[in-house]
């Protein structure tokens, strides 16, 4: 599958906690006029919970995301 770019830029909520290189996590994001589950990649491990933004597109509904504060 080729990337979304659609969801670059959006900021989700990690429903399942990442793992950093050991593995993807799930971030739940507003798009298309509903929100959707994706898998979501960071460098470091993320706690569920975490705020993110999405920063990169893999395919496949995977994403790059990183821990984002709004302030």
């Amino acid at each position: 599958m080729s990337p979304d770019p659609s969801a670059v830029g959006r900021i989700g909520l990690l429903t399942h906690a990442t793992r950093g290189p050991h593995g993807a996590g799930e971030v739940r994001i507003s798009i298309r006029g509903g929100s959707e589950i994706f898998l979501a990649w960071s460098d470091d491990p993320l706690p569920k919970g975490t705020t993110v933004l999405v920063v990169g597109s893999r395919g496949g509904r995977a994403l790059d995301v990183v821990a984002w504060t709004d302030h």
